[in-house]
């Protein structure tokens, strides 16, 4: 399998910056797990944090042991300044990981064609 391949692969499979790290391109694969990372932290711990909220509501009595209720909590949407920083954290996760997709194919194919050319 070429090199192109296997570090798209990685990229899309694994996490971004997979496929640059095994092309030994660190630096943009650190630059790419950052920004993955950094989104992929923000989301979690936005949605740990709402957990918690519903948990201590249950604890303290102040909405009953409801599928119904709880349900509706879990679904209810950010609004607000929370909701524009959990979008632009999803985007930045979706698009570190496109960009990783696509340019360690890019790294990878210029890799293989001078391996060919050798």
């Amino acid at each position: 399998m070429a090199k192109s391949t296997k570090a798209a692969l990685l990229s899309a499979l694994i996490f971004p910056g997979a496929g640059h790290f095994m092309l030994k391109r660190y630096v943009s694969s650190a630059v790419l797990a950052g920004a993955a990372l950094s989104g992929l932290y923000y989301l979690v711990s936005e949605t740990v944090e709402r957990a918690m909220q519903i948990s201590e509501k249950l604890q303290s009595g102040e909405i009953q042991i409801d599928v119904a209720e709880i349900t509706a909590l879990v679904s209810k949407q950010s609004t607000g300044a929370d909701a524009h920083t959990l979008n632009i954290a999803t985007a930045v996760l979706i698009i570190s990981w496109l960009i990783g997709i696509v340019d360690s194919y890019r790294v990878g194919q210029q890799q293989d064609k001078e391996i060919a050319n050798k």
